[in-house]
């Protein structure tokens, strides 16, 4: 049976804690996920083969990559898949967010995505899967009205509040 899915690949364990948010967005779409650890750099064959796996699977699957510095996930899990790539690199004060630049610039062909908040990178794969999935697509159109509610009652409470109501 085909299942709409997220696969979670970290470069490391570091990297852990910066994906919670990605977890918990993916979890409060009851969208089913999988959290691998494996490096482009330390773990390549190891990496070709979860790619592997998951390719001879017929899921509809959505990558969400994770890994700092020079995030050569990003690229190498996107060269190896006809599936969509998001990259989420954590930042880092290092060298400045200059490391981002090594999420942005890719190889011809080579085309992740780049949402750099960790749940909004959730989001981007939930609207992917979203497009042939109607429950997904109910639940982003519910999160969104929840969102300009929320803007609406700020403003409603700020003018109230300033006797402009």
């Amino acid at each position: 049976m085909t299942e709409d899915k997220v696969v979670l690949i970290m470069g490391s364990g570091r990297n852990e804690a910066f994906s919670l948010d990605i977890e918990a967005t993916l979890k409060g779409f009851e969208v089913k996920y999988e959290v691998r650890v494996a490096s482009a750099h330390k773990t390549p064959k190891k990496l070709l083969q979860l790619l592997a796996e998951y390719e001879a699977s017929e899921d509809r699957i959505v990558y969400i990559t994770v890994a700092g510095r020079s995030n050569a996930l990003s690229g190498f899990v996107d060269a190896n898949t006809v599936h969509p790539v998001i990259a989420c690199p954590p930042y880092s004060t290092t060298f400045s967010g200059a490391d981002l630049y090594s999420s942005l610039r890719m190889p011809s062909g080579v085309c992740p995505l780049v949402v750099l908040e960790p749940a909004n990178a959730a989001l981007a794969a939930i609207k992917i899967l979203a497009l042939g999935n109607p429950r997904l697509e109910e639940g982003i159109c519910l999160q969104q009205q929840q969102n300009r509610s929320r803007v609406e009652e700020a403003d409603e409470r700020l003018r109230a509040s300033q006797g402009g109501g």
